[in-house]
């Protein structure tokens, strides 16, 4: 049996190993030059093609940026998606007062950022990507974009007050989340990516209360069709997150589908060169056609 460690190394060396892909077109969405989204149209030139809205991860840290998730935003586009793909801030970096990793994630810049951008994403769609169905919006995210896809369904249940609450569900066809940070207790639990769930909500003391605005465990049920694809064999947000998700999304009365896929990790979701990707792509299909 390979060594976790080293697997999750191979795994990340492969996804990263691919040269970037740049956009089509871009558009900003705000004054804030992390405001911005990148749009790929389908490579195969059809029109009415469904839109992708890509959240990449990182931690929701700033070395981490959407140029990592565009050979994923590419191969999804050579499947005949049109893809519009968001940067929002993230933290900073430089490390916090005695940690190792850069800061994950602003409050509330992050979420700002992402409420905004799916706000935006139809029109900007419509003047940069004509190849879009505006009608057909998957919405699917990595990792911490995982997380940010979940939440971003979830607009119309936050609490009342929110800034982000939307007043109706967000018009998706639904979302694809992969190896999402799902269920902010149980990554606590595990330590996932070094403490980032609570350096996103500002520290221990802002947890809580937080946490009521910004954990999808905590925003169900949101009666948009949702599947979360996990690798079983993932270290980074080990599938224990996601299976917490489904069983907090059960107990609301809510049904959420979950591909565990075997013998894969937490990277191959996103490398083209990856069969878990295919599947990734099918996912998001049997929800777009």
């Amino acid at each position: 049996m390979p060594d976790p460690a080293a697997r999750d190394a191979a795994e990340e060396a492969s996804a990263f190993s691919h040269p970037a892909v740049d956009p089509d077109a871009s558009a900003a969405y705000g004054a804030h030059p992390d405001q911005v989204v990148d749009f790929y149209a389908p490579r195969d030139g059809r029109t009415n093609a469904p839109l992708v809205i890509a959240l990449h991860g990182g931690a929701w840290r700033a070395p981490y940026d959407r140029r990592h998730l565009t050979p994923f935003v590419d191969f999804l586009a050579r499947r005949g998606f049109a893809v519009a793909s968001v940067e929002y801030r993230r933290g900073s970096d430089i490390p916090r007062q005695g940690g190792a990793a850069p800061v994950a994630g602003r409050w509330p810049e992050t979420l700002d950022d992402v409420a905004a951008a799916m706000d935006a994403v139809p029109e900007l769609a419509a003047a940069h990507l004509p190849q879009a169905d505006p009608r057909r919006i998957v919405l699917t995210g990595h990792s911490a974009g995982g997380h940010l896809a979940l939440w971003a369904a979830a607009r119309h249940v936050l609490p009342a007050g929110s800034p982000w609450r939307l007043p109706s569900p967000p018009a998706l066809r639904g979302v694809v989340a992969l190896a999402p940070i799902a269920h902010f207790d149980r990554a606590v639990e595990l330590g996932v990516c070094g403490g980032a769930v609570t350096e996103l909500l500002g520290g221990e003391a802002d947890f809580a209360p937080r946490a009521a605005h910004a954990d999808p465990a905590l925003l169900l049920p949101t009666g948009i069709a949702t599947t979360v694809v996990q690798g079983r064999d993932d270290i980074v947000v080990p599938p224990a997150v996601a299976e917490a998700y489904v069983e907090a999304a059960a107990k609301a009365g809510e049904t959420v589908g979950c591909t565990l896929l075997e013998e894969v990790g937490h990277f191959p979701l996103i490398d083209p060169a990856a069969d878990a990707c295919a599947v990734v792509a099918e996912e998001i299909a049997q929800l777009a056609w």
